[in-house]
């Protein structure tokens, strides 16, 4: 028997079972001891960006105004009579902090009713985060009965939202695991097998969890990218183990090879094919690098770090342990489930069904997914607003307070600095300004001036977008507009400006990496654009939900009339990522049997049967996890679980196991065809084994 290097390498882990598993202890362990401290060390901030002129705003305003910029603590103290003991109560709190610069005098309301303090910021965004976490608790005591204390502004909201956030991590992850693992008990028939995934998914995490506390002593690292970790390595690890484990069965309990030789099959066929995943989903990810921002760099990171581990233990640890259980792999099994089986009786007749009628199934499943698509035309983003944050958290109260008492546009306002000489020219241009509602006294500090602008629309609103641009085509060109609006409007051009840069990246290097794996330009390209197609489905439904409010009571949030800016970018991304993930499940092994049997019926029969109970049940899993987020927490991860869900629900329903084998069955010997002058370029590439 003749395998490749991956097959060499399945062999090697069977022979040295020890070796390996003591390696992956001593990774666990050195890596593990870390992790408990991860999530402590990760920061709330880092949505900004990069170079852009509302950060080197907020620097100068930080500089030369005593921390006063968009990461300035925001103290509303609101109430009935006299508000000067909470006011000096507030001061002292904030006096006390080594975190806290300075101490603004109080801002009062008209009516005398709301007041505003702020603390200037002495440490980094992610540091002030961290500061309104732990001061909101002793401000809001500050207060009485008849005076409320609440800590608002981007420290504030951020601290709140990523509170929110985490709690609803934690019960998505209890929801989750249960299902989890009933699914996989169902899919593999086998207790012992069903506990393979996780031995893969807790490996990863700790294995990424204490790698991420490391990087967090040199980079700001977000504390999304824990939860995009976590989520990913539950997700692949499933995938990548029932791949890999449904082909050692059949390898071994359906043929008369050994252990060692079935392991090495496994790894020739499904390890390759898992590898090809791994490294399209990297390279899917790796594209958000692009966007200038570091909670975007950070999250990626944090997702391919889990993918890496995750890949690396799929490839070495899980043939060492298939190869030490052996037979075993099949203990605690379920009555009814047949053990080895290895070519699903069910997805081949389904198969046969499309071979014999594909546009009966192939024009119903194609008009359902465009359908869905349309309104992806209309979608509209914007930055988070006050609205992802729970309505009875301390950020959003005071938010609401201070628009009550100066003005819709008040917790935005836009902070102008310039050179002290231009203090006047700036003043003009501000008032002049449609877009604007109120003007601030000038502040002077040497040699640079500060101007407020109370934009007259709420933050989120994209007429604030607008204002920010007019002010900056109108104002010299030493004046720099900042605060949290325009920070917010700043990071959503970024996004903007990279979306087609990121989405032209992930799907070249998708359809290059499908291309070496299969070696068939045609089949390669229609991969690709099935891709597309569920994606786009997946965000004309996000449209339905998050922009025009559908389903609001059901899922309970209330909609920003938008779609959070990151979701293009991000959510395309790993959509795209999970996509490829099953394409190439498919067409990997529809691949081995055309090369096999160069009957292209038999490639499509075949690579369903053999592939499709494998993806329906790692959908299934993939699905369970994405919807357990859509029903609890903050908006955010709601939008993440509804578009990964729906995506991965339509990706496995009507495009791996309806479209792609129509596709297959349409073209027929077309779908593998490879031009000559394309054979001599690329690697010799193949799924089976001799």
């Amino acid at each position: 028997m003749t395998v490749g290097p991956l097959g060499r390498l399945g062999g090697w882990t069977a022979d040295h079972v020890r070796l390996v598993v003591l390696a992956w202890a001593v990774v666990a362990i050195g890596l593990g001891v870390f992790a408990p401290r991860a999530e402590h060390a990760l920061s709330g901030a880092g949505w900004e960006a990069s170079g852009s002129e509302s950060v080197a705003a907020r620097e100068a305003v930080d500089e030369a105004f005593a921390g006063q910029g968009a990461y300035a603590l925001m103290v509303v103290v609101h109430g009935e009579g006299d508000l000067s003991p909470a006011l000096a109560r507030v001061t002292s709190v904030l006096e006390a902090d080594s975190r806290v610069a300075s101490v603004s005098e109080p801002q009062l309301s008209r009516d005398r009713r709301t007041a505003i303090v702020q603390g200037g910021a002495a440490a980094p965004p992610t540091e002030m985060v961290e500061a309104a976490g732990a001061l909101k608790g002793e401000l809001a005591a500050a207060g009485d009965e008849n005076v409320t204390v609440s800590l608002t502004g981007a420290p504030g909201m951020w601290s709140d939202f990523n509170e929110a956030n985490k709690e609803a991590m934690l019960r998505s992850e209890l929801l989750s695991w249960p299902v989890t693992l009933a699914i996989l008990v169902l899919a593999f028939g086998s207790l012992v097998a069903a506990g393979l995934p996780l031995l893969l998914t807790i490996l990863g995490l700790m294995a990424s969890a204490g790698s991420l506390f490391l990087l967090t002593q040199a980079f700001d690292i977000s504390i999304w990218a824990m939860n995009f970790a976590l989520m990913f390595a539950l997700a692949l690890g499933i995938d990548y183990a029932l791949f890999v484990v449904a082909r050692f069965r059949g390898a071994h309990f359906g043929s008369d090879l050994s252990t060692r030789d079935a392991v090495a099959v496994t790894m020739d066929t499904a390890g390759k094919a898992v590898l090809f995943s791994g490294v399209t989903v990297l390279i899917s990810l790796s594209a958000v690098m692009l966007v200038p921002s570091p909670a975007f760099r950070s999250m990626a990171l944090g997702i391919m770090l889990s993918v890496v581990f995750v890949l690396a233990a799929t490839l070495t640890l899980l043939p060492a342990v298939l190869a030490w259980l052996g037979n075993r792999v099949d203990r605690l099994a379920l009555p009814w489930v047949h053990a080895g089986e290895h070519r699903s009786p069910a997805f081949e007749r389904w198969a046969e069904r499309l071979w014999r009628r594909p546009l009966r199934y192939g024009l119903p499943a194609l008009a359902v997914l465009v359908l869905l698509a349309l309104p992806a035309v209309g979608l509209e983003t914007g930055m988070p607003s006050i609205k992802v944050v729970p309505e009875e958290d301390g950020s959003r109260a005071g938010y609401a307070s201070v628009q009550d008492a100066f003005g819709p546009g008040a917790p935005g306002t836009l902070q102008i600095v310039a050179p002290a000489g231009r203090a006047d020219v700036v003043v003009e241009v501000a008032e002049r300004d449609p877009g604007i509602a109120a003007v601030a006294p000038t502040r002077v500090a040497g040699e640079h001036a500060l101007v407020l602008a109370t934009p007259a629309a709420d933050p989120s609103d994209p007429e604030v977008g607008a204002t920010i641009e007019r002010l900056r085509s109108a104002l010299p060109v030493d004046a720099l507009v900042g605060g949290a609006a325009a920070e917010n409007h700043d990071l959503e051009e970024a996004l903007a400006g990279k979306t087609v840069l990121v989405l032209g990246v992930v799907l070249a290097l998708g359809f290059l990496l499908l291309l070496v794996a299969l070696q068939a330009p045609v089949i390669a390209a229609v991969g690709v654009a099935a891709n597309l197609l569920a994606t786009a489905a997946a965000f004309g439904v996000a449209r339905l939900i998050f922009q025009d409010g559908r389903l609001e009571s059901v899922l309970g949030f209330e909609s920003q009339g938008f779609l959070n800016a990151w979701g293009p970018v991000f959510f395309f991304a790993m959509i795209f990522a999970i996509a490829m993930d099953y394409t190439v499940f498919l067409l990997a092994s529809a691949k081995e049997h055309f090369d096999r049997s160069g009957d292209p019926r038999e490639a499509m029969v075949g690579g369903v049967a053999h592939s499709g109970r494998t993806i329906f049940a790692a959908a299934a899993v993939m699905v369970a996890v994405f919807f357990t987020f859509a029903l609890s927490g903050p908006l955010p991860p709601k939008e993440m679980g509804v578009i990964l869900g729906v995506a991965v629900l339509l990706d496995a329903m009507l495009i791996r196991l309806v479209l792609m084998p129509v596709a297959l069955r349409l073209l027929g010997r077309h779908a593998w065809a490879q031009p000559a002058w394309l054979d001599r370029l690329l690697p010799d590439v193949r799924f089976g084994h001799s």
